[in-house]
């Protein structure tokens, strides 16, 4: 028999509670992945390809967009295949690697969120001074922070993952190696890493989130102090969709994670986790679409041209 202390695999259940029907959870899941990777995927190579998104703005966009293709692949595809799979199991290895993948991208999609509202406070309430306090170095250095800064500090938050003992069995109630399930399934004392948790969303969530809140505030006030109304309204504009993107990111994520203690409803996390995994991911394309006015103009150009080779023949 294994040794259930240290255990050589976990059971990942999914949605075993489904039954037979959970395959038919394949194909809109499967469906919504590919939009999601091709919908990010699209918006990281007009940023790349067009000299008119090669602004801050863009730069923090494309990281972003980056971020939630890789968040994805982290724990999506994994479940897509075990909703057809008879035996859901993944090595204590591979659930190691995809717990600290899965929070060290996490974490660091919200520190390029506040480096966006950072970008478009300077922008707004700073305008003559934006080409020097927001240059390519700067934007550089923000971004190698957002990613370093959690990758270091999941570091022993693994570790200490590993070093539990599992005496609960090593059945997850969840379709990834979550961070609840796995504490849930330890007889060790876990008060020291609970709180080490609830201190590491406080560092990179709450953090973050209060840096865009600080930032928006000032915006608020510099925009309200405009004269003109279409002056207003144009200012509003550029921030519209990252505002969409802070409250759907912030409102799931702070409900799953930043709460001390490890009695979650499991039903319930898990269904929010299936929302900022997969759903999420799939609208913020159409979000940055829909309300950026120079994305638009950029899709509508890339269309134009790839219409007149059409015509031409």
């Amino acid at each position: 028999m294994a040794n259930l202390s240290h255990p050589s695999e976990f059971v990942l259940l999914g949605f075993s509670s489904f039954g037979e029907l959970q395959v038919l959870l394949y194909g809109p899941f499967l469906v919504l992945y590919l939009l999601a990777f091709m919908g990010n995927t699209v918006i990281i190579v007009m940023v790349i390809a067009d000299s008119h998104l090669h602004t801050p703005m863009y730069f923090f966009l494309g990281n972003f967009s980056l971020l939630e293709i890789l968040v994805t692949m982290t724990a999506v595809p994994r479940m897509l295949s075990d909703l057809l799979a008879p035996h859901k199991v993944i090595s204590f290895t591979g659930c190691m690697v995809q717990f600290y993948f899965y929070f060290s991208l996490g974490s660091t999609s919200f520190l390029v969120l506040s480096d966006m509202a950072l970008d478009r406070f300077v922008a707004i309430c700073h305008p003559l001074r934006y080409g020097t306090l927001m240059s390519g170095a700067v934007c550089a250095r923000l971004v190698g922070a957002a990613w370093a800064a959690p990758f270091l500090a999941m570091v022993p938050t693994v570790l200490s993952r590993a070093h539990l003992n599992y005496c609960h069995g090593n059945i997850i109630d969840h379709f990834f190696c979550d961070n609840a399930p796995l504490l849930q399934l330890s007889c060790s004392d876990t008060s020291l890493l609970e709180f080490w948790d609830f201190v590491m969303a406080l560092a990179f969530v709450l953090s973050s989130f209060l840096v865009t809140l600080v930032s928006y505030g000032y915006i608020a006030s510099t925009v309200l102090q405009i004269p003109s109304a279409s002056g207003r309204q144009k200012a509003f504009s550029t921030c519209g969709s990252h505002l969409a993107l802070v409250f759907i990111g912030y409102s799931s994520t702070i409900f799953l994670y930043v709460r001390p203690g490890k009695a979650h409803s499991v039903e319930v996390n898990k269904t929010v986790a299936l929302v900022t995994s997969i759903l999420t991911p799939f609208l913020n394309p159409f979000i940055l679409t829909l309300r950026n006015e120079t994305i638009k103009a950029v899709l509508q150009e890339q269309m134009q041209k790839l219409k007149r080779p059409h015509r031409a023949l």
